[in-house]
């Protein structure tokens, strides 16, 4: 088995085929011989089973696997529902394929759309297709490593990282924890408890460092003055934001301008 990939070195792939869609045919079945080289196999559509050394799941869109070097999985499916996978064979210098094989990923939609980008890059025939297709595979086995170590993320994990991704990407906004809470359709006890489980501070206090490291950004690299980085960003009183700054910089504002 691989244990993983090892901190500081770099990842390198090489694919080893076309990067390919294929709905099983009725009878399909798979029995594999052991591998002689990495396999990505993610599940787009249909439902089925899969197995490989006395492990077993269900497969429906989302499943993805990554297989190694040796393993000899075996797969069947529900032929009125016939399976569409995406996947290809592709060298790894490092291990990339996580103990237990596969996981479920959530965003299927993203899934989709990187499958798509990797299989029109490596058609495309010219060097930054081929390139453009080895990223899309590594955004890939990241997608389904996260997918294998962090399990059970429901749609609510979903909603609260959306509007945390929101606050980041607005922090000028006036932003009340009541919206906040209607965006993820949680009450407000709700959203804040979820909030502070997942991003390990309470939506306020996410809200302001949200704020300062736009702060900081502006200052460091917009040439903005201190008096208009404060005003983008919702503060009235000068003072107090330089307050802020300096308590989660260590420096003034003025300090970090260009």
């Amino acid at each position: 088995m691989t244990h993983g990939l090892v901190a500081g070195e770099p990842l390198t792939l090489r694919l080893l085929s076309a990067p390919t869609f294929w709905r099983c045919e009725p009878s399909w079945s798979w029995v594999s011989r052991p591998l002689p080289d990495h396999l990505l196999w993610c599940v787009l559509d249909g439902r089925g089973r899969l197995e490989l050394d006395g492990a077993e799941q269900e497969l429906h869109p989302g499943i993805c696997a990554v297989f190694a070097p040796g393993d000899a999985p075996t797969a069947g499916h529900d032929p009125k529902r016939r399976l569409l996978v995406f996947g290809m064979h592709f060298e790894a210098g490092n291990g990339v394929a996580p103990a237990a094989r596969w996981g479920e990923v959530v965003d299927r939609e993203l899934l989709g759309v990187l499958a798509r980008a990797c299989d029109a890059g490596y058609r495309r025939g010219d060097l930054l297709g081929r390139r453009q297709a080895e990223l899309c595979l590594e955004q890939l086995l990241g997608m389904i490593w996260d997918a294998v170590h962090n399990p059970g993320r429901s749609g609510t994990d979903t909603a609260v990282d959306e509007v945390a991704r929101q606050l980041r990407q607005d922090p000028g906004r006036e932003w009340t924890v009541a919206e906040m809470a209607g965006r993820a359709a949680l009450s407000r006890a709700q959203f804040t408890r979820r909030f502070v489980a997942q991003l390990g501070m309470s939506p306020a206090q996410y809200l302001i460092q949200a704020r300062i490291d736009r702060a900081d950004q502006l200052l460091t690299e917009a040439g903005m003055t201190v008096t208009q980085v404060a005003a983008a960003l919702g503060y009235t009183d000068v003072p107090y934001f330089s307050r802020q700054y300096k308590q989660r910089t260590g420096r003034s504002p003025s300090s970090a301008r260009v």
